[in-house]
């Protein structure tokens, strides 16, 4: 029985190993050293990059990587930004706490099935005692916490900020305190400062370097693109570094790009996630059909951020795909469809065409958020030619009328119900919005 248990460790190491060997890994001792392949010896259509480019500049990028099976096939830096160059992560660094959690739970630091209070200690909300012991690291980790979202600032992590809304696990939201707080989670069980457990735990194997720094009420991870496109690839080969497994618990690895509970399909352990029946966005308790990125492989899973910071990751495609830079125009707070648009340019400079068939997503469909809204809401669709947007009340009077962008200011409207029309060509979507 030893014998028969020691071959299959052998044969699982081999196989392991020979997944690793058909990647390229840069060395992690030099981040300039990084092998690239031609776009010309993938079959790609090398005429189309500039056009993928200039599309990135007009829409304010400072980077943008493409890694195929590891390798660099695309490169480009705008203005005075550099490979070395550090810039924020913002919500894409969700997913970097995510491995974290996990790195913590297999060293049995914590189970995230433990309680927050446990670590955050008794009172961190302003929940009764009986609420906020339902909530658990795994509801901080899948956006499932109870806590209100609606508050002033989201982003606050006082108690006072933290109100009940309902039971830990029973709703989905979109809310960045509980996350944030998922750092004093690890500090507190490791006992070691979430700079010194990243770098432990990343940067000496794998070269993935970077720093945590408080932005308000926010810990942001800030780092070279090419660092990025290192964790990408980290995820594409399942958390093993060439032959360095940096995450043995494969559960905890699968569950991170799975979907995690049943409101948003396309939410893992602070991942997003394609090729889902349907999505939920943030800011919204409304459902959307089809997947947010219909352009991109089915298989995609993505660390999203604020101004469009993007690390997509296809394992079908043996791809990674980082942007960073400032915000792109008209789009909002998770830009899903700038995320998208990257794609479809993509899919042109690899000769793909386009993958919304792949997905089952229609072209005709039109995601509308937050709704109900306050001031601003944001319009997305899947096409990209010329369009108008109009605002009527109830008796079809017409109060606002925009053309060519996403973004629509109803902060003046009286609250109620009004209909939103979207004008492309001859085609024409109708949906009601509401303002509160």
């Amino acid at each position: 029985m030893r014998k028969i248990i020691g071959y299959l460790i052998i044969s699982l190491f081999l196989l392991l190993n020979t997944k690793a060997q058909n990647l390229y890994f840069p060395p992690a001792s030099n981040s300039a050293n990084w092998d690239t392949v031609s776009p010309a010896s993938l079959g790609w259509c090398v005429t189309k990059i500039d056009s993928l480019y200039n599309f990135l500049q007009q829409e304010n990028s400072k980077a943008f990587i493409v890694l195929k099976n590891g390798k660099i096939v695309l490169e480009k830096y705008f203005g005075s930004f550099t490979k070395d160059s550090l810039w924020y992560w913002a919500s894409a660094g969700k997913t970097l706490t995510s491995f974290l959690i996990g790195k913590a739970q297999e060293e049995g630091f914590l189970s995230i099935n433990d309680t927050s209070l446990k670590y955050l200690g008794a009172g961190w909300t302003n929940e009764t005692a009986a609420q906020e012991s339902k909530i658990k690291i795994r509801h901080q980790l899948t956006m499932t916490s109870g806590l209100d979202d609606g508050v002033p600032d989201n982003h606050c992590t006082i108690d006072t900020c933290l109100n009940y809304l309902a039971d830990a696990g029973n709703r989905w939201a979109y809310h960045n305190a509980p996350y944030t707080l998922l750092e004093k989670v690890i500090t507190t069980a490791t006992g070691q400062a979430i700079n010194t457990y990243t770098f432990s735990k990343l940067k000496l194997k794998t070269g993935i370097g970077g720093l945590w720094v408080m932005s308000d009420y926010d810990n942001v991870f800030f780092s070279t693109p090419r660092n990025m496109a290192r964790f990408g690839l980290l995820f594409e080969n399942r958390c093993i570094w060439n032959t360095d497994t940096m995450m043995y618990d494969t559960a905890y690895i699968r569950q991170m790009t799975t979907t995690s509970q049943s409101f948003n399909l396309s939410y893992g352990y602070l991942w997003w996630l394609n090729g889902k029946a349907s999505f939920m966005a943030p800011g919204t308790q409304l459902v959307f059909n089809g997947s947010y990125a219909p352009h991109a492989p089915v298989d995609m899973f993505a660390g999203i951020g604020k101004n469009g910071q993007i690390v997509c990751v296809s394992k079908s495609k043996g791809l990674v795909v980082v942007r960073m830079g400032d915000q792109p125009t008209n789009f909002g707070e998770v830009p899903f469809l700038f995320c998208d648009q990257v794609w479809e340019k993509l899919n042109t400079v690899m000769c793909n065409g386009t993958l919304v068939s792949e997905n089952n997503k229609k072209n005709d469909e039109i995601l509308i958020f937050p709704n109900p809204a306050h001031s601003i809401i944001n319009v997305g669709f899947y096409k990209n030619e010329n369009f108008e947007i109009q605002i009527s009340d109830l008796l079809g009077n017409i109060i606002i009328s925009l053309k060519n962008k996403n973004n629509v200011d109803i902060s003046l409207l009286n609250n109620g119900i009004y209909f939103l029309k979207l004008t492309e060509n001859q085609h024409t979507i109708i949906k009601k919005i509401i303002k509160q």
